[in-house]
């Protein structure tokens, strides 16, 4: 089962990442900018994620996504590491949020990180 040390340790190897405790939480950002957080239960994290898809994900796939209550104005998402598959699924999230962080210059530099291949 994928934990709170698999996210630090995948967000971390993305490039310009920092991680830094916000709200009594880690929080991980590129260039600055927060991509994902680990809330206090360390059950699951939260990613960036445009409105619309998050809304479909989580009507979707309620198990591994959902919306929390204080988030549902913002672009974020929820999501149960219990739920996910393994650590490409983890990473591919990850990467997801922290190309919608990364300034273009990050995204420029790193073409690798771009969209997950489609299955």
């Amino acid at each position: 089962m994928l934990d709170a040390e698999d996210v630090r340790r995948i967000a971390l190897s993305l490039p310009d990442t920092t991680e830094k405790v916000a709200w009594n939480m880690p929080t991980f950002r590129v260039a600055g900018k927060m991509f994902a957080t680990v809330p206090e239960d360390e059950t699951s994290i939260a990613v960036r994620c445009p409105k619309e898809e998050r809304d479909e994900l989580a009507m979707a796939e309620p198990r591994k996504f959902w919306i929390a209550d204080h988030e549902a104005g913002f672009a974020w998402v929820r999501v149960r590491l219990v739920a996910l598959e393994d650590e490409a699924e983890l990473h591919d999230i990850l990467a997801d949020s922290w190309r919608q962080a990364a300034p273009p210059r990050l995204l420029d530099a790193h073409p690798e990180l771009g969209l997950p291949a489609a299955d």
